[in-house]
């Protein structure tokens, strides 16, 4: 490691750091190159340090991985498919490498993914997630891997960029199609998966006051909509209202036709991949964008 090409104070500042937390220089290398041979506790030190004294590695173009990496929690939903496919245009168009993984849960990756993002240092990472645990963002940011979080559940952290879509403006979007046919018995049912929005929807088909309309979360969810109503002799649109999400391209196959509100995964993931690359706007900046402008509900009706 070449301590004079690093900002923040450069051989004063490793030196420094390595000092105040009782360790060698040695070992705060491994821990900013991602090295697993270091003990949590030291780690967790050293990293905090980093950040207290606003270290960063300054990003040198011959020592970056033409590599964009994408991180998923699962890989099982059709939108994941769209995501990837709007990373890899644009990796495309900057003769860059697709490395998927499908890693940890909704809020944070596995605890091993981190070292090899570290090892490997990508020209930038896209996680498709929630949020971001504290000491992943100062070690990305201390080996100057920008980042950037898709569709963050909520409010994003304020100091994350993220690119999402108006997902409430897409609800009422939604809400709207359902009350102009005329419905006022509207259900929602959210989640990812067609088994749970079969499941979901037979409960409240059973129960005594049945719904005349459901907006589900996702079009795989609305598809299992589409089934429990197909097993309960009910006609959609004629007897049940059913709206989707997402717009994925497999659901244009659904029978009946589904009626979805269109969200732009793809180009969201496009936005995010391109954040990441552009030297005017550093991937670490903390930013939110929401793209909403072609965000409208498709009407099977």
């Amino acid at each position: 490691m070449h301590d004079e090409d690093e900002t923040g104070g450069g051989r004063v500042t490793l030196a420094r750091v390595a000092k105040e937390a009782g360790v060698s220089m040695p070992t705060v290398s491994k821990v900013l190159n991602g090295r697993t041979d270091v003990s949590r506790a030291t780690r967790a030190k050293v990293v905090r340090l980093l950040d207290v004294h606003g270290y960063r590695r300054r990003a040198q173009p011959s020592s970056r991985s033409p590599l964009i990496d994408i991180v998923f929690h699962e890989l099982e939903s059709i939108w994941a498919m769209e995501l990837i496919r709007g990373v890899e245009n644009v990796a495309k168009e900057n003769r860059a490498t697709v490395v998927l993984t499908e890693s940890g849960t909704r809020h944070t990756p596995a605890p091993e993914w981190l070292p090899g993002v570290l090892r490997r240092r990508p020209l930038g990472v896209v996680l498709v997630r929630s949020s971001l645990p504290g000491d992943i963002k100062h070690r990305l940011r201390a080996a100057a891997i920008p980042f950037a979080v898709i569709d963050p559940a909520g409010d994003a952290d304020p100091d994350v960029p993220s690119v999402g879509s108006a997902n409430w403006a897409g609800g009422l979007a939604a809400t709207r199609h359902l009350t102009g046919l005329g419905d006022r018995q509207v259900a929602i049912i959210t989640g990812p998966k067609v088994q749970r929005g079969f499941a979901h929807a037979m409960e409240l088909l059973e129960g005594p006051e049945r719904p005349t309309a459901v907006f589900a979360g996702s079009d795989l969810q609305a598809l299992g909509v589409l089934e429990a109503a197909r097993v309960k002799g009910l006609r959609v649109p004629e007897d049940l209202s059913v709206v989707g999400y997402d717009d994925v391209p497999p659901a244009q196959w659904s029978s009946p036709p589904l009626t979805t509100v269109h969200q732009p995964l793809r180009h969201m993931a496009e936005e995010a991949a391109r954040t990441l690359l552009r030297p005017d706007v550093p991937g670490t900046a903390a930013q939110r964008i929401d793209i909403s402008g072609d965000q409208q509900v498709k009407s099977s009706a």
